[in-house]
């Protein structure tokens, strides 16, 4: 006896999960997608969490999504969306000796502020730093958006020998002289490479919090070309979504169900499992742990199961679904959560932060396009992480301020402002017996006031509060362990080992037919989509292999 079956269902309604939905309808694929949440988008969705003011739930600025043929292969504009380029893109306050740095997308304009705050020759450092590591960051981008083994690893970086220096002579030993110094300088800490670039403190300190965005710290193994992301913003600066972060996700939405495909929300899975030769996925209700639902749930079945959840989540389903016992129990135990990043503090105003001894020249908006790195000195993060890995609070949090209501009106009411703060380091568990019920105002009180440290007054600015501690971001976000990323960055968790390396090829070895998808894989967290593509390309047969696209910025990734 046969029963409608659907060609893929999709667990998670996150932009990755939207993402490999929206390629497969294209393709003409029946897609479901089921989301546990109220709405759609996961840590890429906006909401008004005061009255008329649009709030990003998640992330704000879109970095590595713009880089991808995502947008224009979904062709996402003609479905509403619309970025404005963040320029400057980025700042780092004024000190008590040393004006601002701005970094714009005009790389010579950059080099301009640095010198006058830093000196002429970290402005030069700055445009070799750029010169050479634009090349290999657009090589990392590159294998972000394939799968990651070996092979295709290795070929993205293809070529950039030429970036690294050696006094080895002869053809052969002075390729494999290249390959080496590029290869261990890949594999430096961020600091080792601030250290080996730059001079003035001011300078390392807003570059590693800029690195640090993605959780670990600048002192670890790998991270360099954390920062060397920085040398693409002159490409292709962040780019604010109009109307908030979830414009991504309502244009990944619109995009699907043209295409036929559906999304329900409140519609939580509880299970992966065996239906014949095709998989059944049970929602909406408590499973009775059969693969079944029960009375007040439902069950659809599909051909291909991706699964954009976080990896904990998609384990507990397959555990549900009868999966082999002892390898979920294994998994689950070598990977790798971590203990929470940060926390953000959403804020109302009556007016934007008023950061002092700012460049002359910039737009009209000034300064807030940009990422706000509120860290000048490197012995800040130090502490702050220090901290975190004990339990506690940082002594001052390192802060990342965005004003993104001064070049979009859509966000607050006339003459008002949103303000995104995001801050690092804040354990999910507080040692002591403390719980975030009772310091989160505390925490969230610290965080304020690093901005107003910068710009004096503007604490006298804010109308409206909304706290997101790590506590609050898993129960709300799903985000196990406080973690946005889902899993650490560490190098260890990244490429052909994230999340495990049993599964880093986006399968599931036992499951034919599941597929992993979202922060947990490959590449990892940020608003990318990759993972997304990855997986839908598997399940139309390409592989996740990506044609030559070519960016905004004239320059192909393979």
């Amino acid at each position: 006896m046969t029963h409608p079956r659907r060609d893929a269902i999709i667990v998670g309604a996150g932009h990755n999960g939207l993402v490999a939905a929206a390629y497969l309808a294209q393709a003409g694929r029946d897609v479901l997608v089921v989301e546990r949440d109220d709405i759609p988008g996961g840590a890429v969705s906006t909401v008004e969490r005061f009255p008329g003011y649009r709030v990003d739930r998640g992330s704000s600025a879109h970095l590595m999504i713009r880089h991808s043929p995502i947008p224009d292969e979904l062709e996402l504009s003609a479905h509403g969306l619309r970025y404005l380029d963040c320029d400057p893109w980025a700042f780092v306050p004024a000190t008590d000796s040393a004006p601002a740095i701005v970094f714009r997308t005009d790389l010579d304009a950059t080099c301009a502020s640095i010198e006058r705050s830093c000196g002429r020759r970290d402005a030069d450092a700055y445009r070799r730093f750029v010169g050479t590591w634009a090349p290999r960051a657009r090589a990392v981008m590159s294998s972000f958006y394939r799968p990651a083994t070996p092979a295709r690893f290795g070929s993205a970086f293809l070529g950039l020998g030429d970036t690294a220096t050696t006094a080895r002579r002869g053809p052969l030993g002075r390729r494999s002289g290249q390959l080496l110094s590029l290869t261990q300088e890949l594999m430096a800490s961020g600091d080792a490479l601030l250290d080996r670039w730059f001079d003035a403190e001011h300078l390392k300190a807003g570059l590693a919090w800029f690195g640090a965005q993605s959780g670990p710290p600048m002192s670890a193994p790998g991270t360099a070309p954390m920062i060397g992301f920085a040398a693409l913003m002159h490409d292709i600066p962040p780019g604010r979504a109009v109307g908030g972060s979830g414009a991504l996700t309502e244009a990944l939405i619109h995009r699907l169900a043209a295409d036929g495909g559906e999304v329900r929300c409140r519609s939580a899975a509880h299970t992966i499992s065996r239906c014949g030769d095709h998989w059944r996925v049970g929602f909406g209700g408590d499973s009775n742990g059969d693969g079944d639902s029960d009375g007040d749930g439902e069950s659809a079945c599909a051909t291909t199961v991706i699964s954009a959840a976080h990896i904990l989540v998609t384990l507990d389903l397959l555990a549900a679904g009868g999966f082999d016992a002892a390898t979920i129990a294994r998994w689950r135990a070598e990977v790798v959560v971590g203990t929470g990043i940060g926390m953000a503090v959403r804020l109302g105003t009556t007016g934007l932060p008023d950061y002092r001894d700012l460049p002359a020249g910039l737009p009209a908006h000034g300064v807030h396009s940009g990422l706000g790195l509120l860290v000048t000195d490197r012995a800040q993060l130090v502490r702050a992480q220090a901290a975190a890995a004990v339990g506690e609070l940082p002594p001052r949090p390192a802060c990342v301020a965005m004003s993104f209501s001064a070049i979009d009106d859509t966000l607050a009411p006339p003459d008002r402002h949103v303000i995104n703060a995001w801050a690092q380091w804040h354990p999910r568990h507080l040692a002591g017996g403390q719980d975030w019920s009772t310091v989160a105002e505390r925490a969230a009180d610290a965080v304020c006031a690093e901005i107003d440290r910068f710009a004096p007054g503007f604490g006298d600015s804010i109308v409206h509060r909304h706290i997101q501690t790590p506590a609050d971001l898993e129960s709300e976000l799903g985000l196990i362990g406080g973690n946005i990323m889902h899993v650490e960055m560490s190098i260890d968790q990244m490429f052909m080992w994230r999340p495990h390396p049993d599964l880093a090829t986006h399968r599931v070895p036992g499951a034919d037919g599941v597929l992993l998808a979202g922060a947990s894989t490959h590449p990892g967290g940020g608003v990318t989509g990759a993972s997304g593509r990855i997986a839908a390309h598997a399940v139309l047969g390409g592989g996740g292999h990506l044609r030559r696209f070519r960016t905004r910025g004239g320059r192909g990734l393979r």
